[in-house]
């Protein structure tokens, strides 16, 4: 049996809480760093479902992406989702600690795992972003892909390569793609970066309908995969890492992907 100290360590070696942007919330947000951790559940979100699977499967801890606390709280009200979910985390002593932007940006995190997924080669930095101590991290991945491929295809092959049901293509300029820039989540703010860039498409998710537009202008295709699309793929390469940080420790726990989280959006045809 571990600490939840101990898997805080791992978790900071994995994703360091210093790549965290100054408005994020990481770290261990409910619990003890003292406290026994023998069944870990690793999740995008602490939402209901999450949390009753966790209760079920005798979870001791939940690693999420997403905070489960975000904004300041002033009130801690059981009769609201929030406070009745942290409500059962408490009563049933189930830690739960995020690792948010860190992992977005740290070298083998949510970018890297889904450039990799997409295929893509020659993987460079795409948007870079100040560190505390004057340094600078990539938020974001940009590379290529073996050959050109028409953007009708590529966007198939993201379907495929994400598991998802759709995506929503914008195209833009009949040119075929060959260099892709991605932010998992929601990373529409990027667009311009991508096109500075010279990127033939941008993969991100929570695109609205004006953004979409400004890449049309500029020529650039933009493919939208959704937040949970986008994002989903790294699970499993956290639990995996998370096994083997933990595996020199003294003591053992069990480490599993959610079985129940989904997409919130369903797609009616």
């Amino acid at each position: 049996m571990l600490s939840c100290q101990v898997v805080m360590n791992a978790l900071e070696r994995i994703a360091p809480r210093h790549l965290a942007e100054d408005w994020d919330n990481t770290g261990l947000l409910v619990g003890s760093f003292s406290q026994k951790v023998e069944r870990i559940l690793v999740a995008l979100d602490v939402d209901d479902t999450v949390v009753a699977e966790a209760i079920e499967r005798r979870a001791d801890m939940i690693v999420a992406h997403h905070p489960a606390i975000f904004r300041g709280m002033k009130q801690l009200r059981t009769d609201l989702p929030l406070g009745r979910r942290l409500a059962a985390l408490l009563t049933h002593g189930i830690a739960v600690a995020a690792a948010h932007t860190n992992l977005d940006i740290t070298r083998g995190g949510v970018n890297d795992v889904l450039a990799e997924r997409l295929g893509l080669e020659k993987l460079s930095s795409f948007v870079m972003v100040a560190q505390a101590d004057g340094s600078a991290e990539s938020l974001g991945r940009i590379g290529t892909l073996p050959a050109p491929v028409a953007i009708d295809d590529f966007a198939h092959s993201v379907c495929e390569r994400l598991g998802v049901s759709h995506v929503r293509l914008v195209r833009a300029a009949a040119r075929p793609v060959r260099r892709v820039a991605v932010v998992g989540g929601a990373g529409a703010e990027f667009i311009d970066a991508a096109v500075r860039r010279g990127a033939d498409v941008y993969i991100t998710g929570d695109v609205k309908y004006h953004e979409a537009q400004r890449a049309v202008e500029q020529g650039m295709h933009l493919i939208d995969a959704g937040h949970f699309g986008t994002e989903r793929p790294v699970l499993p390469v956290l639990a995996g890492l998370l096994r083997t940080e933990l595996a020199a420790e003294h003591g053992t726990a069990a480490i599993f992907v959610t079985e129940t989280q989904r997409d919130v959006f369903d797609v009616i045809i």
